[in-house]
């Protein structure tokens, strides 16, 4: 059976929530690749790269697939281009999670009542969904993305500090509007960088940084990466000149995300606000009787797993890992089985704990009993 977290147990408290490629899933490819290694392993991009490093082509033809396959639909997406019921479906679940938390946030008696979205994710999911709900004017709230400016919105940790509030015509009571900040960890492809700073437009209009020429030189790379029964001995060879792969880099460095090898930004100004975030979740964690949920986060991250495990010392953190499969349940066990203060959520027998169950058997404000042979 799955475990629903009971909303009685965190609505008060300092929630935050870690989200990584697993909820959008349904609408991006992920890291992950559909071949696998000599000893049965499966791939990933991180895994080939680091056995590409002392081959500069078939690295630079390895993220030419990355950016055409994974980062470029991301930048041109628009909610009302989704062309798959799976893709709807995944946003609806977007806004389902997050009336689940205005829900507690409604419940919370103090002024400031926000909650703390943390994602790995560099796509506008959560901004999209956000918008959705306050377009249809159902729930009242802010998002907080940490930008501030008029024309020009600029980006600064110390924003996701301020929160808004309401008062009476006399001012005689105060109303803190509930909150959602949305944290991007790894960076989105919404910034760019604006001399010392970083500039967040909500725009898509990206163009592509390949020509058709070279995505047609790596269509048959992309196609064995993405189809299951390949091995990583038999990845076909691209054949790229230094031009291509010099133009290619030059531009890809540019962009304002981490890079998923070193889980690091090429440009200084995102490293540095990386860092900010970093201790920003890391303050976070460490207030008393705060909630930590996660949620399609696979910890590969190393530094943002030895930071989550470096607050478990505190004993008034609770942690609940949600992890999609039976298999990934037993691996976070084992890697955070040494802390009585984390409780590891899978899916049961048959099931995998995805976006849909996630939303109506785990986090919500009535979960629903699971019954064996449900769709999702």
């Amino acid at each position: 059976m799955f475990e629903p977290i009971e909303a009685l147990d965190i609505y008060n408290k300092n929630v935050n929530i870690l989200i990584g490629s697993g909820a959008s899933a349904d609408l991006f490819p992920t890291l992950g690749l559909q071949i696998k290694d000599v000893l049965g392993n499966w791939e990933t991009i991180e895994t080939l790269s680091t056995k590409y490093a002392l081959r500069p082509e078939k690295n630079a033809a390895l993220f030419m697939h990355y950016y055409n396959t994974c980062i470029h639909p991301v930048q041109t997406f628009s909610p009302s281009a989704i062309a798959t019921a799976e893709g709807l479906e995944n946003l609806d679940n977007y806004e389902v999670f997050l009336r689940t938390l205005l829900g507690f946030l409604d419940r919370r008696k103090d002024v400031n009542r926000k909650i703390n979205i943390f994602t790995t994710n560099y796509d506008g999911c959560l901004a999209h969904a956000a918008d959705r709900l306050l377009v249809r004017g159902t729930h009242e709230f802010v998002v907080n993305d940490g930008t501030s400016g008029f024309h020009k919105k600029h980006l600064h940790a110390k924003n996701f500090n301020t929160f808004q509030c309401q008062t009476g015509v006399f001012e005689r009571a105060a109303y803190g509007v509930p909150q959602l900040n949305i944290i991007h960890l790894h960076g989105s492809v919404y910034w760019k960088k604006s001399g010392d700073k970083i500039e967040v437009s909500y725009k898509n209009d990206f163009k592509n940084l390949l020509s058709p020429h070279v995505i047609n030189k790596i269509s048959d790379l992309s196609k064995y990466l993405t189809t299951e029964g390949g091995v990583t001995d038999e990845i076909p060879l691209v054949k790229l000149t230094h031009n291509q792969m010099e133009r290619f880099w030059y531009e890809y460095n540019k962009l304002p995300i981490v890079n998923p090898t070193k889980w690091k930004f090429h440009e200084t100004v995102f490293e540095e606000h990386y860092y900010q975030m970093l201790r920003l979740l890391s303050y976070e964690l460490e207030r008393p009787n705060s909630i930590l949920i996660t949620f399609g986060f696979s910890f590969a991250d190393e530094h943002i797993l030895k930071l989550v495990q470096r607050s478990l010392s505190n004993a008034k953190l609770q942690t609940f890992v949600c992890a999609y499969s039976q298999r990934g349940a037993q691996k976070m066990r084992d890697e955070f089985g040494a802390w009585r203060n984390v409780k590891v959520i899978g899916p049961p027998e048959g099931a995998d704990l995805n976006f849909a169950n996630f939303n109506k058997h785990v986090l919500s404000l009535s979960p629903q009993a699971y019954v064996p042979g449900d769709a999702h």
